[in-house]
């Protein structure tokens, strides 16, 4: 199959004087002739919007499920993990900015029906779309995880959530996991930081639950700016209102791209761990050392230790199906 440097997008309308309006993600990006959305990837040629980013790969790797991280979805397997460069927010502090938000990051062609060998080859579980943000991937990411469901393989998104309603939707319609972003809960940090709506993202938090969809949250927490015991506990009681059963993922910063601020303090990351755990039956703390609590998952009814975690390494100890071995809690765990 030869190479595609183009691909048509969705979700798209013609506008006058040959500008377009883009309907993917809610900055809803009007598009002048010759110019880019803010992803960096999605442009204007003539009237008509493409993506310069169908099938170009920026990594690709086996991985553990645990890396995307999601704790909760055949956990100790090996996943297939594919990324591209562009992003639709604009984190001063993002950690892999080198393919997020560098438009001249290197990427090679893969085709979807590529993939879907390599992955079966690998004896991978599914695709990952994740590194970036694979939502301004959509339409690669749509007709390869088509292609993966006929060879009963999962999707899994790593994502920041940050998608329009219809686009969404759609997608639910074949993705098996995600692990969403919630980078913060203020409206003003969201719009000044990340440069995104928080209503929009806490949207698909919801209607991924709704639908279904297997969910894990994540937020990375912020030196100067998320990084108040209020805000966490907000977090806590937004995640417990829509389900106390979906595992939030609390990961420690460190000084990456234009942020300089000084690493998470461990001992912050693990008191909100401690008052997490007050109202969610599973958290998990990252980027912090073994041998500190958040790292096992831990039966709510009994307290017996249904996983092991030492890093990446994963250990199945009480474990009958999604079942607590130890008292019969059903754990929701997807094997």
């Amino acid at each position: 199959m030869s190479e595609i440097t183009t691909h048509e997008a969705s979700f798209y309308e013609k506008l006058e004087n040959g500008s377009v309006r883009c309907g993917l993600c809610p900055h809803n990006c009007v598009i002048r002739d010759g110019k880019y959305g803010i992803c960096g990837v999605r442009t204007n040629t003539g009237g008509t919007l493409y993506s310069e980013i169908y099938g170009r790969l920026t990594s690709i790797a086996m991985d553990p499920i645990e890396k995307k991280p999601l704790y909760h979805f055949h956990p100790g397997s090996q996943i297939l993990s594919i990324g591209t460069k562009g992003c639709n927010m604009k984190c001063p502090y993002c950690q892999n900015w080198q393919i997020s938000q560098n438009q001249t990051a290197r990427t090679t062609f893969h085709s979807s029906a590529d993939i879907i060998d390599l992955a079966v080859r690998e004896g991978s579980i599914g695709i990952a779309y994740t590194y970036s943000e694979p939502i301004i991937w959509y339409e690669y990411v749509h007709d390869t995880a088509l292609l993966a469901k006929e060879k009963n393989l999962a999707c899994v998104l790593v994502t920041n959530g940050f998608i329009n309603r219809e686009p969404l939707d759609e997608l639910l319609g074949y993705v098996d996991a995600m692990n969403i972003d919630l980078k913060s809960f203020r409206e003003e940090t969201m719009r000044t930081i990340q440069k995104a709506n928080l209503p929009d993202v806490i949207e698909t938090i919801k209607s991924a639950h709704a639908r279904g969809c297997h969910i894990e949250l994540t937020t990375l927490v912020v030196t100067g700016i998320n990084d108040t015991i209020n805000e966490m506990r907000d977090i806590i009681d937004f995640i417990a209102s829509v389900d106390k059963n979906i595992p939030w993922h609390i990961s420690r910063y460190y000084p990456n791209y234009k942020y300089d601020r000084h690493a998470t303090d461990i001992p912050f990351v693990l008191k909100v761990h401690e008052e997490a755990v007050k109202k969610l039956n599973y958290v998990y703390c990252g980027n912090v050392p073994s041998g500190t609590s958040g790292h096992d998952t831990r039966c709510p009814s009994c307290s017996a230790t249904a996983i092991s975690r030492s890093g990446y390494f994963t250990r199945i100890e009480n474990l009958n199906d999604s079942r607590c071995a130890a008292c019969g809690f059903d754990l929701g765990i997807i094997r």
